[in-house]
């Protein structure tokens, strides 16, 4: 069942990538799941967005962190191949690849993720936060070639207009 974003948001998906029900795609506990129209070997790239209120001060560098570990539990081989910390301190955000091997349909793939975390305060309390997650999975090969198509989405993303944190 797919699961609700703590906070409205916007954005508009590269051509041809086609919105999905999440567990279709066995992604649960995601809002929203779209995938490319073309698959590299029996596995489909697919750009999945999660995220939930965050009652600690946790930075964004350990949920991502987090993130990790939990990756780590049903994939093999879980490196960080790279982390920046980006935006700025009203709006900061943090982005980082994962490499990982896994069971994907009846084989054992090598995946990269791409994962793009924003926190977004509350206005009317900035002791609540909301962390969304934007995340890339391709196979090895082909997330070179659909990498600029997630840069390009995750340009696309922002609050749903009048939407207050």
């Amino acid at each position: 069942m797919a699961a609700t974003l703590p906070v409205p948001i916007e954005f508009h998906l590269p051509e041809g990538w086609l919105p999905v029900d999440p567990d279709t795609i066995g992604a649960t506990g995601v809002a929203f799941a779209a995938v490319h129209p073309q698959p590299d070997g029996g596995f489909t790239a697919n750009i999945t967005i999660d995220g939930e209120y965050r009652p600690d001060a946790a930075a964004l560098a350990q949920i991502a962190d987090e993130s990790v570990r939990r990756l780590g539990e049903f994939a093999e081989s879980v490196t960080v191949t790279a982390r920046h910390e980006v935006g700025s301190p009203d709006a900061p955000a943090l982005t980082q690849r994962l490499t990982f091997a896994a069971e994907a349909g009846a084989a054992r793939r090598d995946l990269v993720q791409s994962q793009v975390y924003l926190s977004v305060l509350d206005v009317a309390d900035p002791r609540r936060r909301a962390v969304v997650r934007l995340a890339l999975t391709a196979t090895a090969l082909q997330h070179g070639t659909v990498l600029a198509e997630f840069q390009d989405f995750v340009r696309t993303v922002g609050l749903s207009a009048g939407a207050e944190a």
